[in-house]
């Protein structure tokens, strides 16, 4: 990786080739999400947790796949979902310090940029192109809801509200191969909660990514079935 401030200067002849790739890292079984985008995530995949060790403790997860480490979602044709998740759609930018504020760096290593093949990232008047627009502002996404992560994992430990997740999948050949090492909302403690309990999560913003992780449960099944298809392939 070589990191560098993005300018308009610098970087004025770079272009952007915004298709996924496997080669470019792209062909991975799970990706970094937060609560703010659990609502768009929820529809497609199947949100887990997983420890760590930032300062929340968990890290959310998106699941792109379950058996191997591949990416189900991305084939021959191309991105195979109506929401393509923050973490793939932000590269090849990431998030740099300036004192107390955050800038926008860029991977110059990444093999996304060219000098002849995409979308310019600059306009001619040095203006940002709308691809830049758009991944600036999914990075800045990503990027707050990391901060505010924190809070929401501890509302989520304070009430016991995720339990380790066990899954069984049986495998195209008959073999069955257990999903493990992932955590998920807990939807017996969750049904549980008072109502005083529900209106704090209410009030701090933490409810409706609650409900969205767990909803997101009902995808699994799709995603076994996805991956089987494949696995016939």
């Amino acid at each position: 990786m070589r990191a560098a401030l993005l300018d308009n200067l610098s970087h004025r002849d770079l272009r952007l080739q915004t298709q996924l790739n496997p080669d470019w890292g792209d062909a991975v079984s799970a990706v970094p999400t937060v609560p703010a985008e659990f609502r768009l995530v929820q529809a497609h995949f199947p949100i887990v947790f997983q420890q760590s060790s930032e300062a929340a403790g968990f890290q959310p997860l998106a699941l792109l796949g379950l058996t191997r480490p591949r990416n189900a979602f991305l084939g021959a044709q191309g991105w195979a979902a109506a929401h393509l998740p923050w973490a793939l759609e932000r590269q090849p930018l990431l998030v740099g310090r300036d004192g107390e504020d955050w800038v926008v760096h860029i991977d110059l290593d990444s093999p996304r940029l060219s000098l002849q093949e995409g979308e310019p990232l600059f306009l001619p008047h040095g203006g940002q192109s709308l691809v830049l627009e758009r991944r600036v502002s999914v990075l800045q996404a990503l990027h707050e809801g990391l901060q505010s992560l924190p809070d929401f994992i501890e509302a989520l430990l304070q009430h016991q509200l995720l339990e380790p997740m066990s899954l069984d999948i049986t495998q195209a050949d008959g073999q069955v191969q257990r999903l493990a090492g992932y955590y998920v909302i807990d939807e017996d403690r969750l049904e549980g909660l008072s109502g005083a309990a529900v209106a704090a999560l209410h009030e701090a913003g933490h409810w409706m990514p609650i409900a969205m992780a767990a909803a997101s449960l009902a995808r699994l099944p799709e995603l076994i079935q996805r991956e089987q298809r494949l696995g016939h392939a």
